[in-house]
C-alpha cells in the first residue's frame, strides 16, 4: 500500500494524514489513513475523562470520511490507557457508522481491551481484530 505523509509526493492507493489534536497537552496522538472506502485511525497515548471531548471529535471526524461499505478501523494498539469513557464513545460511533452502512472495527492485542468489551456487552458493536490487515479483510 502506498501512503502519503504530509509534505510528501501523493501516492495513488492511500492517503495518510496526521490528525491535529486540538489540545497538544491532551495525551492523545493520531494518524488517519484512507484507502478506497476504508479509513484506518491509529491512536496512541491515553484516553480518559480529561480528553474525552477531543477523542469524541477525532473519532467522529475520522469516521465521517469512511464510505459504505467501509470499514472504519480504529487501531488502539499504541494506547497506554483506554478509560471507560473511550469505550462509550467507540460504541456510540459504531452505532452512527452502522446507520451509514459502515462497520467500525477495533484493532487491539491487549487482553484487557477484549475483557472490557466482553464485560460491557459491546462485542457486537466493537468487533475486535488482532491486526489492521485482518480488520480490512472482507468477511468470507
Amino acid at each position: 500500500m502506498n501512503t502519503v505523509a504530509i509534505g510528501s509526493q501523493p501516492g495513488p492507493a492511500s492517503t495518510r494524514l496526521s490528525s491535529q489534536v486540538a489540545d497538544p497537552n491532551s495525551g492523545l496522538r493520531a494518524v488517519t489513513e484512507c484507502t478506497g472506502s476504508a479509513v484506518v485511525l491509529h491512536v496512541g497515548g491515553d484516553i480518559d475523562a480529561s480528553n474525552e471531548t477531543v477523542w469524541q471529535r477525532l473519532l467522529s471526524r475520522s469516521a465521517s470520511i469512511a464510505i459504505a461499505p467501509g470499514p472504519f478501523v480504529v487501531d488502539v494498539r499504541e494506547l497506554d490507557f483506554l478509560g471507560s469513557c473511550a469505550y462509550a464513545v467507540l460504541a456510540q460511533e459504531s452505532v452512527r457508522c452502522r446507520r451509514r452502512g459502515v462497520n467500525l472495527r477495533l484493532v487491539s492485542n491487549q487482553p484487557i481491551v477484549a475483557r472490557t468489551i466482553a464485560a460491557c456487552g459491546l462485542r457486537r458493536l466493537l468487533p475486535m481484530y488482532s491486526t489492521v490487515e485482518n480488520a480490512l479483510t472482507p468477511p468470507a
